[in-house]
Order: structure tokens, then C-alpha cells, then sequence
């Protein structure tokens, strides 16, 4: 599936709405999923929504947010 946008959801949100957005683990556990699952990556999506290995996630979401911007998938 062909990304349309940066960040949470593809919407292209401004740099620091995506940096807050990922600060708060919830947000970050239930957006990172279904962002993951939009763009083609299902298994790490589904992973993330079944809370499996939550806070590597999270801490994940918040470094690749911080440093580049977007919501980057390791697998």
C-alpha cells in the first residue's frame, strides 16, 4: 500500500502534533497500529493492537516521530 502522507493516520500532520501524538502512549499504541495496518503492514499492526511488546513500541513511535518525523516500521 502506497503511503499518501507522513505520520499517524498518513494525514501529514505538522511535525510536532505527530511528536505529541506520540508522547502519550495511547494515542501512540492505538494510532501506530492502525497506521501500520494502513500501510500494509499487518502483522506489526495487529501486534501492537494485541498490546504485545507495548512499550517497545511506543518507545519506537517516539524516537522514529522525534527524529525523522514519521512513523517508521523495523520489520
Amino acid at each position: 500500500m502506497a503511503k499518501s502522507g507522513k505520520g499517524y493516520l498518513n494525514l501529514g500532520l505538522i511535525w510536532i502534533v505527530n511528536v505529541i501524538l506520540a508522547i502519550i502512549p495511547v494515542t501512540s499504541w492505538i494510532l501506530g497500529g492502525i497506521t501500520r495496518i494502513m500501510r500494509g503492514h499487518w502483522i506489526m499492526g495487529i501486534l501492537q493492537l494485541l498490546l504485545i511488546g507495548e512499550i517497545v513500541f511506543w518507545i519506537v513511535d517516539m524516537v522514529t516521530v522525534i527524529v525523522s518525523g514519521d512513523l517508521r516500521v523495523f520489520a
